[in-house]
């Protein structure tokens, strides 16, 4: 609970921060808060089985982890003697001690039951903690008492308490809340700003604390916030424990008379507050009520805690490792998530935290004068290239390739994070992109579309010159009988081919009005016999004067062949035919 009314108080201290204030911190967090606070989230049956409040401390833990943010786990030890009254009432116990015996010097401590229900969710937290890296400091009573102590002393930047009288145990910053939605922030009171602001120190927290109400004293009935503050006020921090401690609350009496109508003057139309208290019997002796009192400031002012210098302080304030198995085991047992999921949850927050411990490392290298290049740092880096460039809940990130991180490939981690652990990194990938988004060269496209109107021209022009050549082939069989119109089809198919593979014209190609060469694969020697088809027939032109040697015969074609008839035409689709059943044929 704290000191009743004290977070009201404070609220103009209050300060909402983003979570990235924890960067690089070490925060000691009062775990059965935070137990006590997840578990209200939902208190239905489902949440116990499905244990709920385990799995909001494991996301909040990650958080923390991937801003390289130390935590230590502070328990709650036994129960001081003081707040037993207290503690019984809170639970509701049959057997509740009263104040007196509270107060008697044979009242020690009471041991916390361990077996509870809310020690084995303790425990449980405890459990998980450790195998991500979170060691735990168990308190010897007050659990927000050992926080403050190490916040006092600058062994954690700052602490996590839903109390409000850790402020009176000595904390300087403490975290009342923290949310992990929409970027994340916290929730932050500064002992600074609560003295400059209100003017209140710890002694006069302290003395709120005795007239409002809190675990340690009932309090003045019927005395608000703002008469007490102004009490407190109108006494001073230096001196208003002391004042309290020797005069009980005669002082306030003395301050409330001061100011005629000032609003600890009024109470229900009795004389004042004070009196109505001390006449009702609240306070009967001097020596009781001051004995009373100095219980209330030592409990605050000297708590039980572990000192700064012991062994349990050191070993909790040392580097613990990750233990991914045990995570992997104790996720799977909690939460009944498989080995992948819970990878997929932990291992990119283990991986960003390293990156910026690297971060931390080149900057203290360079303000030792040490600028040493990416490739001479004694620890390499942990990213292995950047992957593309991305965006996320408008926050310019990278999607990057790591180093061996349990087995981790790629995750997505923010720009500024990189940029200040290796800028080089971005430069390489600024390189590679400029690369990528150089225009390609188009020229194959061209190429091609040329080619084929190419194609199409060349293969109009053969289809012309194979209906004229199938004319003159038909007229110079029948005069000579040396070139048979079968060959000479094939002969037309296959130069046709050869066009449209390679596109270029050879020499033994066919052109308009230009004689046809016909050379059969087996003739070593070509010789070639003009046929003029307007002279007469020479006598021996289908005889060859050497045996090995194969005649080809060409046929010059004259202007008057080649006028278009509806017989050319005829002939041309025969033709036509005729090619492609030998084709055909070939394929078969």
């Amino acid at each position: 609970m704290g000191v009743k009314n004290l977070w009201d108080i404070l609220e103009p201290c209050k300060k909402i921060l983003p979570l990235h204030h924890l960067q690089n911190k070490r925060v000691c967090i009062d775990l059965s808060c935070w137990i006590v606070q997840l578990q209200n989230v939902n208190k239905s049956h489902c949440s116990m089985k499905d244990k709920l409040y385990l799995r909001g401390l494991f996301h909040r833990i990650r958080a923390l982890i991937a801003l390289n943010c130390s935590i230590i786990f502070v328990t709650d030890g036994s129960i001081p003697a003081i707040k037993i009254s207290a503690y019984r009432q809170r639970l509701k116990s049959r057997s509740e001690v009263t104040r007196d015996e509270t107060n008697s010097q044979n009242v020690t401590s009471l041991r916390r039951n361990m077996g509870s229900e809310f020690s084995c969710m303790v425990k449980e937290a405890k459990v998980l903690g450790m195998a991500l890296g979170i060691p735990c400091l168990d308190g010897i009573e007050e659990g927000e008492a050992q926080c403050a102590l190490l916040n006092s002393e600058s062994l954690c930047d700052g602490c996590f308490s839903l109390d409000s009288d850790v402020f009176l145990f000595g904390a300087r910053t403490v975290y009342r809340d923290i949310c992990l939605g929409e970027g994340g922030y916290v929730v932050c009171y500064e002992m600074a700003d609560i003295e400059k602001k209100l003017g209140f120190g710890r002694n006069s927290l302290i003395t709120l604390a005795i007239l409002l109400g809190s675990d340690y004293s009932q309090g003045l009935h019927r005395l608000g916030p703002e008469s007490a503050c102004q009490i407190v006020k109108s006494v001073g921090d230096n001196v208003v424990l002391q004042k309290m401690a020797s005069q009980g609350l005669s002082f306030a009496k003395k301050s409330k008379g001061s100011r005629k109508q000032g609003p600890a003057s009024r109470c229900n139309n009795k004389e004042n507050c004070l009196d109505y208290e001390m006449n009702n019997n609240t306070i009967v002796h001097n020596s009781q009520r001051n004995n009373q009192f100095l219980q209330v400031i030592d409990a605050y002012l000297k708590p039980k805690c572990h000192s700064a210098d012991s062994n349990a302080v050191n070993r909790v304030l040392a580097l613990y490792p990750f233990q991914r198995s045990k995570v992997q085991q104790l996720c799977a047992q909690f939460f009944e998530w498989p080995p992948e999921k819970t990878d997929e949850y932990i291992l990119p927050k283990i991986a960003e935290r390293d990156l910026r411990r690297f971060s931390n490392l080149r900057a203290t290298s360079s303000e030792l004068g040490l600028r040493l290049p990416l490739d001479k740092m004694p620890v390499n880096c942990p990213i292995s290239g950047i992957i593309k460039q991305r965006k996320l809940q408008g926050r310019e990130c990278f999607e990057v390739s790591w180093e061996e991180i349990d087995g981790l490939k790629t995750s997505v981690v923010p720009a500024d994070l990189i940029e200040s652990a290796c800028p080089e990194r971005i430069l390489e990938f600024e390189e590679r992109r400029a690369q990528g988004k150089k225009p390609k060269p188009r020229r194959k496209k061209t190429e091609d579309r040329t080619s084929m109107k190419d194609i199409d021209l060349k293969l109009q022009e053969l289809l012309l010159d194979i209906e004229q050549g199938s004319r003159i082939t038909h007229k110079a069989s029948l005069l000579t009988g040396a070139i048979p119109a079968k060959e000479h089809a094939v002969a037309a198919v296959d130069l046709m081919n050869q066009e449209l593979l390679h596109g270029t014209e050879s020499k033994g190609s066919i052109k308009r009005n230009d004689s046809i060469s016909y050379y059969p694969a087996s003739s070593s020697v070509a010789e070639t016999e003009v046929i003029d088809l307007l002279s007469p027939l020479p006598p021996n032109i289908t005889k060859c004067e050497k045996p090995t040697v194969q005649c080809i015969d060409v046929i010059d074609l004259g202007d008057s062949e080649i006028e278009t008839s509806p017989e050319h035409a005829r002939k041309a689709r025969e033709l036509r035919l005729f090619l492609a059943s030998i084709e055909k044929a070939s394929l078969d």
